[in-house]
């Protein structure tokens, strides 16, 4: 996002900073001279209307696209702040607010795709999208197939047939960077829409739909919400006819969330610049830190030098999140350590203090888990042997991080010698 701040002249309204949109989105308004500064959290099953003739007017404008409500499902003032507050963070046309990331990604799935069609997925998305596609899409006749972003030629692997693109970047788990203009670029010749998880840069980042993208998707659960108490996920779209795909699918999915958690994310968004440039300081010195470690053989972090992916990481992001991984060494690089072994790399990760275990990340704790292999073995990019451990940089002072991570290495190094003694 553009934080920058111009001056207009005449009567013309200047244009306002990032930051300045985020938080003043969805706001309420002022009525009878006064109003709370957030949106009150309004739950309810029921809409009650004044008469049959209100009744029917709702529905007739819920089905022409208008964002009212003619059920409780359908979110009141709460979710409306929330979609208008994640539609700007995005630069979208529209929100939509689910139950979790998941749901998310597959509601955009089966929005897109019908049986026959062909959806191109990069090889590096959130492995749990496999796990759709296995269960659900082969199931209603609908074929993803994975591709190499770094290695296939996409335009080489478009079908007559093919619906969707969908992609994450930087990837899941290697955190790979995508060239996503070139990528818009091969699906917009073609007439096909591209999709993009833009969790990892919490929409703040990076704006997917200004570099081509048609459909931006995002785990609230983890840097929206921000404080590991929420799940929820967000699509938002670049555009009308788009947006009318994923409405038509979102309202027979019956797809909804509570009007307590559309609050916590709304309350959450409202933080999110200033969480995560903390993130990025903590995740960068750690990481830093990290490649001087002789048991550790590879940092993933696009906003290092060194990173594969740093120089689109520079031309398209503003920042980096806290998800920093490293593989350790194998033994094969002349550094006098041998290799860690998968129990070695779980030693490490139950050695540590201050990082908590657990699969989910963007709330304000550090969090340690390594990698499954299986998982790894999904992304071509990965040609790795040696485990791979996957940090979520908290908020905690990055000192006492480094501290942490340097005593569970140190035990780690002592049992390896052990084992080879």
């Amino acid at each position: 996002m553009s934080g920058g701040h111009s001056h207009g002249n005449g009567g013309h309204h200047a244009p306002i900073g990032a930051a300045t949109r985020l938080l003043h989105a969805g706001a309420p308004a002022l009525r009878g001279g006064s109003g709370p500064v957030n949106v009150p959290v309004v739950r309810t099953s029921t809409v009650r209307f004044g008469s049959t003739a209100d009744y029917a007017d709702h529905h007739h404008r819920r089905t022409a696209g208008e964002r009212v409500a003619s059920y409780g499902r359908h979110g009141l003032d709460t979710h409306r702040a929330l979609e208008d507050a994640v539609t700007a963070l995005e630069g979208g046309h529209r929100a939509f607010l689910a139950p979790s990331g998941l749901a998310a990604i597959t509601l955009v799935l089966v929005a897109l795709l019908s049986p026959g069609d062909h959806a191109l997925v990069a090889d590096s998305v959130y492995s749990p999208v496999r796990r759709v596609d296995a269960t659900l899409l082969q199931r209603l006749g609908i074929t993803l197939e994975y591709f190499s972003p770094s290695q296939d030629d996409l335009a080489a692997k478009i079908r007559p047939n093919t619906r969707l693109i969908y992609v994450e970047s930087p990837s899941s788990l290697l955190y790979e960077v995508l060239d996503l203009p070139a990528i818009a670029s091969v699906a917009r010749a073609r007439g096909i829409p591209l999709a993009t998880d833009n969790t990892w840069s919490g929409g703040w980042f990076c704006q997917p739909l200004r570099l081509g993208a048609n459909i931006s998707i995002q785990a609230a659960t983890k840097y929206i919400a921000g404080h590991s108490d929420v799940m929820q996920g967000t699509v938002v779209t670049d555009s009308k006819e788009l947006t009318e795909k994923i409405a038509t699918a979102y309202e027979a999915l019956g797809l909804t969330v509570g009007a307590d958690d559309a609050y916590l994310a709304l309350r959450g968004v409202r933080t999110l610049p200033v969480r995560l440039a903390q993130h990025q300081r903590h995740a960068t010195r750690v990481a830093e830190w990290l490649q001087e470690q002789p048991q550790v053989g590879r940092v993933f972090y696009p906003a290092l030098p060194s990173d594969p992916g740093h120089a689109l990481w520079k031309r398209d992001f503003s920042g980096a999140s806290g998800l920093v991984s490293f593989a350790f060494a194998d033994g094969n690089g002349g550094n006098g350590h041998g290799g860690v072994d998968a129990r070695g790399a779980n030693a490490f990760v139950d050695a540590l203090r201050f990082f908590g275990i657990g699969a989910s990340w963007g709330g304000y704790e550090s969090l340690a888990l390594v990698a499954q292999p299986e998982r790894l073995r999904e992304h071509s990019a990965w040609t790795g042997t040696a485990p791979v451990v996957r940090l979520h940089v908290g908020l905690e002072d990055p000192e006492d991080l480094i501290a942490d991570l340097g005593q569970a290495l140190g035990r780690v190094s002592a049992r390896e010698a052990l084992l080879a003694a």
